[in-house]
This record gives C-alpha cells, sequence and structure tokens, in this order.
C-alpha cells in the first residue's frame, strides 16, 4: 500500500448503556440494572485515547461522535471531563463536529443545554417514529408528545444542528402512516433526516420472534413515497439512508463512507487507523462488556489489533463508498486503500456493463438499477 495524501481522521466514542434494551437492536449496548461507574469509564476512554496518540500525533481530528446505547445518558460533568481533556490532548479545530447520539426518554432542556456548554454542537436524535403505538411495538421508552418536547427543547438550548431517525416498514405500518411520521418530522425542519427500513438482525428478541412486517412490495412503495416527499421539501439525498438540506451532510458518516481513519474508544469500539510510512491499514477492536472494557484498559497494550490486507481493503471502501448516492472520484481509491485502481478494473467494467454504474469525468456513480441492486454490486468485491 501507498498513500500519497494524509488521510482524514474522526473519533467514535461508544456509550453502551440503555434504560432498556430495543427488540430489534444488534447494536452493543447493555441495559442499566445499577448505577454504574462512569468515573471510572470515563478515566478509561481517556486512557485509551492516550494510548492512541503515538498513532495519530499531529494528524487533526474533524470530527467526534458519541454513539451508544444511549450517550444521553451520560451525566453533564462526566461529558465536560471527556471533551476537556480529549481537547488538550488532540486540539480541536474551530470547525470540527461534536455529534451526540440522544434519546427523546432521557434529555430535557438542562440537560441539552449542559450538552451544549461541554461542547456538543450536533445532535442526533433517535425519534424512530411519531406513533406511540409504533413506538410500543418497538419497546421504546419514549412517547410521541415526548419526541416533540425533545426536538423543542433541543432547539431551545440552542442547537441549530440536529439529525431526526425514522424507521420505516415497522410492525403493521401502513403507506399513510410511513408518510406522515415523514411529513411530521419536514415539519421540524431538521437539517438532517436519517430514515432506513426496520431490518430482523440475528441475536435480537425480533429475530427470534418476528413482528408483523410489510412486505417487501408495500416496504419498496414505503420508501419511494418518503424519498420523494423529502426531496420535494428540499433535502438532498445523499446516502442511502441519509438526506440532508444543502450543504448540511453529516461530516463523521461521510469520513466513514469515504474511508476515512477513526479512532474507536469504549466497550466494543472499533478503530481503522492508516499509518502511511508504513504503508499499512490497522483495525482496533475493545471488549464489549463495559466491565471488561474497564478491565482490559489496566492492562499493557490493551484491546486487539489486526492488520487489513489488500482484499479486505477492497471491499471496506466499495461497502462504504457505494452507498453514496453521488459515487466518488476513482482517484479517491488509491487515496483511501493505498492500492492501484488496476486491481479493480475488472469488477468496475462488470458494473458499467450491467448498466449498474457510469463514468463520467473520473467520476463513478452508480444508475438507479445499481442502487437497486446495491447488494450484487458490492458483492463483485468480496
Amino acid at each position: 500500500m501507498n498513500f500519497t495524501q494524509p488521510i482524514p481522521l474522526s473519533l467514535y466514542v461508544h456509550y453502551p448503556w440503555c434504560i432498556q434494551k430495543c427488540p430489534y437492536c444488534d447494536f452493543n449496548s447493555h441495559t442499566l440494572k445499577q448505577n454504574v461507574d462512569e468515573v471510572a469509564y470515563i478515566e478509561a476512554l481517556l486512557k485509551q485515547l492516550e494510548q492512541t496518540l503515538p498513532q495519530i500525533w499531529g494528524r487533526p481530528i474533524k470530527s467526534i461522535f458519541f454513539g451508544g446505547g444511549t450517550p444521553s445518558l451520560i451525566s453533564e460533568a462526566g461529558l465536560n471531563r471527556f471533551l476537556s481533556q480529549a481537547r488538550a490532548l488532540l486540539g480541536f479545530g474551530p470547525e470540527i463536529e461534536i455529534t451526540l447520539e440522544a434519546n427523546p426518554g432521557t434529555v430535557d432542556f438542562n440537560k441539552f443545554a449542559g450538552f451544549r456548554d461541554a461542547g456538543i454542537n450536533r445532535l442526533s436524535m433517535g425519534i424512530q417514529s411519531f406513533a406511540d403505538d409504533k413506538l410500543q411495538a418497538l419497546g421504546r421508552i419514549h412517547s410521541s408528545a415526548e419526541a416533540r418536547k425533545a426536538i423543542e427543547a433541543a432547539r431551545n438550548a440552542g442547537f441549530e444542528n440536529f439529525n431526526l431517525d425514522l424507521m420505516f416498514a415497522l410492525p403493521n405500518q401502513s403507506l399513510e402512516e410511513a408518510i406522515a411520521d415523514i411529513e411530521i418530522a419536514i415539519d421540524f425542519e431538521p437539517p438532517h433526516l436519517s430514515h432506513y427500513q426496520l431490518t430482523l438482525e440475528p441475536n435480537t428478541p425480533f429475530y427470534k420472534q418476528p413482528p408483523v412486517l410489510p412486505d417487501e412490495d408495500l416496504a419498496w412503495e414505503m420508501q419511494q413515497a418518503c424519498q420523494k416527499r423529502l426531496a420535494d421539501a428540499g433535502y438532498e439525498h445523499y446516502e442511502v439512508s441519509a438526506y440532508a438540506q444543502p450543504n448540511r451532510a453529516c461530516r463523521h458518516n461521510m469520513n466513514y463512507w469515504q474511508f476515512g481513519d477513526y479512532i474507536g474508544l469504549g466497550a466494543g469500539a472499533h478503530g481503522k487507523i492508516t499509518s502511511p510510512p508504513e504503508g499499512k491499514i490497522w483495525r482496533t477492536q475493545m471488549p464489549a462488556s463495559p466491565g471488561g472494557y474497564i478491565e482490559e484498559m489496566a492492562r499493557p497494550n490493551p484491546g486487539r489489533t489486526t492488520l487489513v490486507g489488500d482484499e479486505d481493503a477492497v471491499f471496506e471502501f466499495m461497502l462504504n463508498a457505494l452507498r453514496l448516492q453521488d459515487g466518488f472520484d476513482l482517484d479517491l481509491f488509491n487515496l483511501r486503500t493505498g492500492l492501484p485502481l488496476s486491481l479493480v478494473q475488472t469488477q468496475v467494467d462488470e458494473m458499467k456493463s450491467k448498466d449498474w454504474a457510469r463514468i463520467e469525468n473520473n467520476h463513478l456513480r452508480l444508475t438507479s438499477l445499481g442502487q437497486q441492486y446495491l447488494n450484487d454490486v458490492v458483492g463483485l468485491f468480496l
């Protein structure tokens, strides 16, 4: 691998606790059964960050994302402690994007104001639906009224940049109900909106006991109708499940989709760090349980580090970059993987021959047919 330009770098911080686990969720989250030692967990995060510094020294951080779990359960003091120390260790630029995921059932104006004072400048709010019966079916702890109240509280606390998470093809959902969720969301004028289909993931209660979901044809109709409504409202569909007002795309997620680097802190967190002098890409992974993670950080050389081979780098780049509606410059493949484009020329030619992709001015973009068969397109690179 030969890298000729610096790789953009982000920071992901995992907060693993939830009030209760949603039956569709396969993320690394753990139900709050007793008071957690937040202080110990934050100190472990900072220790991991300090140990990562030699690998990324001098590289600016373009974004930070607190995911979970339910990061909005973190105390304002704990968040301030982490961000203050991280700022001292890394040096944040004036334009850095710092996002925190928030569950509407765990926040109010005062908490949002505290997050804002600590340095959070973007929220991602897990609404999922504005219909109470759908929220109950999904096992969410908030109501429709609480969701609306949380959005207003965030605005009143000074958050102008926020995302609303919505799902469709929910248990017993009709086309009209799916569109109604979008209409309500648009009324709040969020700069960013995530809209994705409920899927049944292995090792979840929904997978073991599936609810009654809309069939594939109805789910497709929901997706198409909601996409049109969002487009009519001025939202740009820039990634498979992401929509934004002009120039309001999520910078952190764009770094993932363009195969940038990211430090992964916390229980179960994954990271990707490129070492241009070595011509190598490394993956990091931490223990999944919060207690195991804290214990691991007391040991030398914590976590697991693996080398990313050429084949994996090709697949991971395409898996991410092909999700972008506008596609990518072919030069980006070499810049991010350190590999020559000739390595994937056969697959690119096949994409073109099947009318799955077009190339203009050295820019590859999937056709509508390619977007419809995205899994098959990505499968060419396995």
